[in-house]
C-alpha cells in the first residue's frame, strides 16, 4: 500500500504516533508499505515502525531529494530516481492502495494526482486503486468539506465522490482500502 505523509513531524505529537501505529499494523497484516523514501519526519517513523514489526518497506525517492530527505537505508528496497514525476509513477505502480497521513503540500499533490489517475483510469489499464484519508483527529476535516463543495459545484461528478474516502481509524482505512469502489 502507497502511503503519503509528510518529511516533517509537525508540531503535534499524535500524528508520529499515528504514523508509527499504521506502520506496526501494516506489518501485521502482512501489507507492504510503499512510500517516499525519507527517513526524517512522517515518512521515518512508519517506515521505522513497519521494518521494526518485520514489515516489507519499500521507499521511492528522487536524486535530489535524498540530500533533503535522506533517503532511508534501512529499507527492504530503496529506489533512487530522476524526479518527482518518475516517484509517483513508480510508487503508483507499485501500490494497490494509498492512504494519507498528514501533511503538507507534498502529500496533497501525491494523493490528488492518484484520486486523478483513478478518476481517469490511469492505474494499471483502469484498475480503481482506492484513496483514503486516515482521519483520526480531524485533519484532513476541511480537505473533505472542499471536496464535497466541488462535487456540489459540479466540478466532481457525485458518482465519483468515493474516490477519495475518509476513515477516523485505522481499521477503518484497511476496511475502506480493500473495499472496491462502488
Amino acid at each position: 500500500m502507497g502511503v503519503f505523509c509528510s518529511s516533517s513531524l509537525g508540531v503535534d505529537a499524535s500524528h508520529a504516533a499515528l504514523a508509527a501505529d499504521l506502520g506496526r499494523r501494516l506489518a501485521s497484516e502482512g501489507v507492504g508499505v510503499v512510500f517516499g523514501g525519507g527517513r526524517v519526519g512522517l515518512m521515518g517513523v512508519l517506515a521505522d515502525a513497519a521494518m521494526a514489526a518485520g514489515g516489507e518497506v519499500i521507499g521511492v525517492i528522487p536524486n535530489f531529494l535524498d540530500e533533503i530527505e535522506v533517503a532511508h537505508q534501512g529499507l527492504t528496497e530503496l529506489h533512487l530516481v530522476a524526479d518527482m514525476h518518475e516517484r509517483k509513477q513508480l510508487m503508483y505502480s507499485l501500490s494497490d492502495g494509498f492512504c494519507a497521513l498528514p501533511g503538507g503540500l507534498g502529500t496533497l499533490e501525491e494523493l490528488f494526482e492518484a484520486a486523478t489517475w483513478t478518476q481517469l483510469g490511469l492505474h494499471d489499464g483502469g484498475r480503481f486503486k482506492p484513496v483514503v484519508l486516515l482521519d483520526q483527529d480531524g485533519f484532513w476535516t476541511p480537505l473533505a468539506g472542499f471536496f464535497a463543495k466541488i462535487i456540489e459545484l459540479g466540478f466532481v461528478r457525485p458518482d465519483k465522490a468515493a474516490i477519495i474516502r475518509r476513515a477516523a481509524s485505522i481499521d477503518e482505512a484497511l476496511a475502506l482500502l480493500s473495499t472496491p469502489l462502488s
